[in-house]
């Protein structure tokens, strides 16, 4: 069974001109029978800052601070497709997912969602939201994630945005279902991948537990 993850940042919930349009992409998805969903609402959740007290590379996903954030990336660990959703706030995604970004640091370390596919959506009233989509991409491939593409919109929503959102839905499931690869994207990977093993190799007495996926993965 595919699973597809939609985690939005919008404060406003469900009258979020965000959400519609990331729900189009997920309605495209779900056209494949054989997806199931589910729709997290950050603004619903305890996120607190990361402290960088390095405990999830010393130990795997432990941390110090008892919130929601362990709850979601787990979520994320087992879905195939993440729609990250954000409404453009001064060219940038929200607070709140920021701050989830950078209590995934593990992801990042050890390429945690390698082999998935992330789909960005933002909106904005000014327009700007290619900065946004490509920071959202950025993060998809420091994760090792691919990513399947994105949809935004600067004001209203219209038909045109809705037939591209549903669109783009039906292409992240057919790269889940294929296991695409797009080559200019797994060159990326790779080479974030030969960045972070130094560091790995680098740190393997203090990152223990990382060090030793690594090792359990055959990357050294």
């Amino acid at each position: 069974m595919m699973k597809v993850l939609l985690i939005s940042s919008s404060p406003r919930r469900e009258k979020s001109q965000t959400l519609f349009l990331a729900k189009q992409v997920l309605e495209g998805c779900l056209e494949n029978k054989d997806a199931e969903s589910e729709v997290i609402h950050l603004c619903d959740l305890k996120i607190e800052f990361c402290r960088h007290c390095e405990a999830c590379h010393k130990k795997i996903l432990a941390c110090k601070i008892k919130d929601d954030v362990s709850m979601i990336l787990g979520k994320m660990l087992k879905a195939q497709g993440i729609i990250l959703a954000s409404p453009n706030y001064i060219n940038q995604v929200t607070g709140s997912m920021k701050t989830l970004f950078d209590r995934s640091s593990h992801f990042i370390h050890c390429k945690r969602l390698s082999g998935k596919y992330i789909v960005g959506v933002v909106s904005s009233g000014s327009g700007r939201d290619r900065g946004v989509l490509d920071y959202i991409k950025f993060y998809a491939h420091t994760c090792g994630a691919q990513y399947s593409g994105g949809a935004s919109n600067g004001r209203q929503i219209g038909a045109e945005k809705n037939d591209e959102a549903f669109a783009l839905g039906r292409k992240l499931a057919s790269d889940i279902k294929e296991k695409k690869e797009y080559p200019q994207e797994m060159r990326l990977l790779e080479s974030g991948k030969e960045y972070f093993k130094e560091k790995i190799k680098a740190r393997k007495d203090e990152w223990v537990e990382e060090y030793q996926y690594w090792c359990d993965q055959g990357w050294l």
